[in-house]
């Protein structure tokens, strides 16, 4: 799930006495194997822009940056609502959209193969499907560009904020045909090719054809194709199970002016567009091995990085490619990643083109309808900048 979507996930309100912070200092260079990979000033540049974010309302956020020579990690905010416990170093959370550069990932890899063609129509593989599918590509699943909409725009089946979410959504079972066929009997935004829309259901169509091409579920072979081989052990790509293991930080949901902890709830909802729980570690371990060629071989990753054009992508001239965003930051460097929002979460992972460099951020937010979401974003956003372009 993603906020570029329609879609805009509620989070808790807490007021400013809610709010703790917790600097976390630079990474020795005995525990990342090499100097650290910011400098004392620039690390504390990256934890005043944590400290920012939550004082700008968000509930708490963690964040990891990378570089060639080690890491630095920070937190600032509360575990749990009124609580004292500080948000875990190194917690877990839900990735959301996130999910989509692992499903994209898998698609290629089997695209590298001979199994699949990128510019294959959709009926191929999932025939009396979808609708129209012998004019839609595998490929304009992957970049938006299909007109197929989201099943989330269906709101009175998949109801995502308020008592309704609580009634219908939370822990009930979404098998992914079910929300693919939501999906695809909604009107489409446009025929296939002739603009972007961001649409979840584009990539639960993506799971059903790797179920369908390798015999196995897109859980199974996200674990076996990706988080195994590179030792991601605190990832996790649930089905339907509602919890959220290990140390983490609690996301909310305001209803009815109270704040309810939803942190357990059963993802599949999000499927293979975004179910999967990491953490920042594990994310930053992904994407420099994606951007780094070893998950993809290299005329692979090229096909990747091929971009449309986001509409109002704004100065940053953000482009999508094959589960894979690109932008440019104020300094002029250009990252490659994701961003993910879900219940109770917000996340975003950027990397220089070969993955040397990256951030990997977690943000529990308050409601997206409060006026400080665009304070908190903005903080946001000067964490990423801080961390490739160095302190202002």
């Amino acid at each position: 799930m993603d906020a570029r979507a329609k879609v805009r996930w509620r989070t808790v309100t807490v007021g400013a006495a809610c709010l703790a912070v917790l600097a976390v200092p630079i990474t020795s260079a005995r525990a990342a194997g090499g100097r650290a990979s910011v400098s004392p000033a620039q690390g504390e540049q990256l934890q005043r822009s944590l400290d920012a974010v939550t004082a700008a309302g968000a509930v708490g956020v963690q964040a990891e940056v990378i570089g060639t020579d080690g890491r630095w990690r920070g937190v600032s905010g509360h575990a749990r609502l009124g609580g004292a416990r500080p948000v875990p170093r190194q917690g877990r959370f839900r990735i959301g959209s996130i999910t989509k550069s692992f499903t994209a990932t898998v698609l290629l890899q089997l695209a590298a193969q001979g199994e699949v063609g990128l510019d294959d129509p959709v009926e191929r593989y999932l025939p009396g499907l979808v609708p129209d599918g012998q004019h839609i590509t595998l490929r304009q699943l992957l970049n938006h560009t299909s007109g197929i909409a989201d099943y989330l725009d269906d709101a009175t089946t998949y109801p995502i904020a308020g008592r309704e979410f609580l009634e219908k959504v939370r822990f009930h079972a979404f098998p992914a045909e079910q929300l693919a066929r939501s999906g695809v009997a909604l009107p489409r935004y446009f025929p296939p090719g002739k603009g972007w829309h961001y649409s979840n259901t584009n990539y639960v169509l993506a799971g059903l054809i790797i179920e369908k091409v390798t015999g196995r579920s897109w859980h199974e072979e996200i674990t076996r194709r990706i988080v195994r081989p590179l030792g991601l052990h605190d990832t996790t790509v649930p089905n339907s199970d509602p919890d959220l293991p290990g140390p983490h930080a609690h996301g909310y949901m305001e209803i009815d002016g109270r704040a309810v902890d939803i942190t357990r709830m059963n993802p599949s909802i999000a499927g293979p567009s975004g179910a999967i729980t990491s953490t920042t570690g594990d994310l930053d371990r992904f994407y420099a091995a994606l951007l780094g060629g070893r998950l993809l071989p290299a005329t692979w990753l090229a096909e990747m990085k091929k971009t449309v054009p986001i509409p109002d992508a704004g100065p940053a001239g953000e482009a999508d490619g094959l589960g894979l965003d690109r932008m440019r930051l104020r300094c002029g460097v250009t990252v490659w990643g994701y961003d993910g929002g879900i219940v109770g979460y917000g996340s975003k992972s950027l990397h220089t083109a070969d993955g040397h460099r990256g951030i990997t951020l977690s943000v529990t937010l308050r409601d997206l309808s409060d006026p400080h979401t665009t304070q908190i974003l903005d903080a946001i956003q000067k964490t990423v900048d801080t961390a490739f372009c160095g302190t202002p």
